[in-house]
């Protein structure tokens, strides 16, 4: 297994009025934010926030593409990106006790922060498909170039892991510094992720190293 120390390239915020960066996700051109009583989109260039949702948000959000999810309390809520509408909910699988989410191959993944897990589930209906172990507390979820990656955090220090989606074994950690923590995390598709920072209230940019 490969450890390396996290290239933090670039920081955000703290953000008006956020409690916390919660869930993270990434639709192409913005980076949304759950901050607790709002979802903001953020221009990554200019760190602007662009948009804000009225939506809460306490725990992971995803983009498929078309519509963003956000884990609220105990349910995930389908969202339209433009008026913020709920469309629909179905049961988060943690019922209250979930942590990250992504979207990949038509499926959501989402973390099991204490339970040490990532759970496959259909988001038509919540059910669950496939349960991924981890070993250390689960954060943010995401996928890109066919590899899982979560986030963890145990009080004192958080790493970004790649892990093996069948296997859960680890296979490459890129561990932050001191005093920087991971909440939500979402690749932008090519050599970025973005990191929530928890009650800092920060967004932050970290390398995504190539094979």
């Amino acid at each position: 297994m490969n450890t390396t120390t996290a290239d933090v390239i670039r920081e955000y915020g703290p953000f008006a009025g956020a409690e916390a960066v919660h869930g993270v996700s990434f639709d192409g051109r913005h980076v949304w934010a759950a901050v607790g009583a709002e979802l903001l989109a953020i221009d990554p260039e200019s760190g602007r926030t662009v948009q804000s949702l009225a939506v809460p948000g306490d725990a992971g959000t995803a983009f498929d593409g078309t519509h963003l999810y956000q884990i609220a309390e105990a349910r995930i809520d389908r969202i339209d990106p433009r008026t913020g509408e709920v469309l629909g909910s179905i049961p988060a699988p943690g019922g209250g006790a979930d942590s990250g989410m992504a979207w990949a191959e038509g499926s959501l993944w989402v973390g099991q922060y204490r339970d040490r897990r990532i759970h496959q589930i259909d988001p038509a209906d919540g059910r669950v498909l496939r349960t991924i172990e981890s070993d250390r507390f689960v954060t943010g979820v995401t996928w890109v170039d066919g590899q899982l990656w979560h986030g963890t955090d145990d009080g004192e220090r958080s790493d970004i892991r790649r892990v093996d989606p069948i296997s859960g074994e680890v296979l490459e950690r890129l561990q932050m510094p001191d005093g920087m923590h991971v909440s939500g995390l979402e690749s932008d598709g090519d050599g970025v992720f973005y990191a929530g920072g928890g009650r800092s209230g920060k967004l932050r940019a970290v390398r995504r190293p190539r094979d």
